[in-house]
C-alpha cells in the first residue's frame, strides 16, 4: 500500500508541473479504484490580438521579434493587448521566468496555448 500511495502523490505532482488539473480516484466495492485525468482548459475567451500572437510564435522568440511580425510599433500597447494577457491565460511562457525583464528573455507557446492555436486553425 505505501508503494501505491507513494506512486499517487508522484502522479499529481506531475500532472502540477505539466499545469494539468490533479487526477481524481474513485473506489468502488470490489471493482478497485478508478483514475481519472483531465485535460487542460483554457478559460474565458481569445483576443483576436492574443489569437495573432499564437499565431506568429514559432519556437522561443523575443518580444521584439513578435511585434515585428505582427507589425506593431507601439510597445505598450503590444504588452497590454497581447503579450500579458497571453501569460495570465497561461498560453505562453517566459523562458526566463525569475528574470521577466532579462534582455535575453524570449516566450514560448505553452501546451495550452499550442492546443488554442491549434484549435484556430481548424
Amino acid at each position: 500500500m505505501e508503494k501505491a500511495g507513494r506512486g499517487s502523490v508522484l502522479m499529481v505532482h506531475e500532472c502540477e508541473k505539466n499545469g494539468l488539473s490533479a487526477p481524481k480516484w474513485q473506489a468502488e466495492e470490489n471493482l478497485g479504484v478508478t483514475l481519472t485525468f483531465f485535460a487542460p482548459e483554457v478559460t474565458g475567451e481569445v483576443t483576436g490580438e492574443v489569437a495573432c500572437l499564437l499565431a506568429v510564435i514559432n519556437g522561443p522568440m523575443k518580444r521584439q521579434e513578435i511585434q515585428d511580425t505582427l507589425g506593431l510599433k507601439h510597445e505598450e500597447h503590444f504588452r497590454e493587448a497581447c503579450l500579458i494577457p497571453a501569460l495570465h491565460a497561461g498560453l505562453i511562457e517566459m523562458t526566463i521566468p525569475d528574470k521577466p525583464t532579462s534582455r535575453l528573455q524570449e516566450y514560448r507557446l505553452t501546451r495550452t496555448g499550442s492546443t488554442v492555436r491549434d484549435g484556430a486553425d481548424s
